[in-house]
């Protein structure tokens, strides 16, 4: 028997976290929304026009069906993170945020150092706190102390499509830490989906994965399957690895 997906107490059926960004226009994004079967949609405050009174991203994403996740995407410095979680929470947005501090404007990796500060300020000032955090298990761990909810490390850099890139680092930090683990950024097809989730993480958010492909709806799609997958073969248990064959019908026991 599988539990839900559960962050702060909220329990969510769908393991399955995606964005809003880069889709080719508002009625292709509700629709991938609706084939991914997601629950909790993410939100780049900074792009996202706040004036009720105009057409706004958030006049398509209907808040009764969804969970609104603000995140602080492009922002270089923890002031800046803290304070766009600031604005979101005061336009009606959420208290759950999804942390991030860009270190470099090429690579798009965290800065590491910064996020924490940010998430220890964000937690005391009652935020639950989703931290894009590298794939490194201390600064994971660090990450949990601090209060965080989840810990969102990268399978690979951000749009990249790489997919998981050390599987090795993330199983360690699946090891470290007790609250959820989400694979973040990096994905870019179903089978690195289905890799996160054999692995044992607890969730994978993607948005150019989905949004990038040449059918979003139809990647959507996949995408729910792959993570639905994925968790059904981690639950099961995989075969171990061998370097020789191992016959399928033994000669054991044969009749002739």
């Amino acid at each position: 028997m599988d539990t839900p997906l559960t962050i702060a107490g909220k329990t969510f059926r769908s393991r399955l976290l995606v964005g809003t960004g880069k889709y080719p226009d508002y009625p292709t994004m509700v629709k991938a929304l609706e084939a991914s079967g997601a629950e909790i949609v993410t939100v780049a405050v900074r792009r996202v026009n706040l004036d009720r009174g105009k057409e706004s991203l958030l006049d398509h994403i209907d808040p009764k069906k969804y969970t609104l996740l603000p995140n602080t995407a492009a922002c270089y410095t923890e002031e800046d993170a803290v304070r766009t979680c600031l604005l979101a929470r005061d336009a009606g947005m959420s208290s759950m945020v999804k942390l991030e501090v860009i270190g470099d404007e090429k690579t798009l990796f965290p800065d590491t150092e910064g996020l924490l500060i940010a998430a220890r300020t964000l937690v005391k000032e009652g935020f639950i706190v989703l931290p894009y955090t590298n794939d490194d298990p201390i600064m994971a761990r660090k990450l949990e102390d601090a209060g965080c909810a989840a810990v969102m490390p990268l399978a690979a850099p951000i749009g990249s499509g790489l997919g998981i890139r050390n599987p090795y680092n993330i199983r360690i930090i699946l090891e470290t830490v007790k609250v959820p683990v989400i694979v973040d950024a990096g994905v870019g097809t179903a089978s690195d989906a289905a890799v996160a989730m054999e692995l044992g993480c607890d969730g994978v958010l993607m948005n150019t994965g989905i949004a990038g492909a040449k059918d979003p709806v139809g990647m959507a799609e996949a995408m729910r399957e792959a993570v639905s997958a994925g968790r059904k073969a981690h639950l099961a248990g995989r075969i171990p690895r061998k370097l020789y064959a191992t016959a399928s019908s033994p000669v054991d026991g044969t009749f002739f």
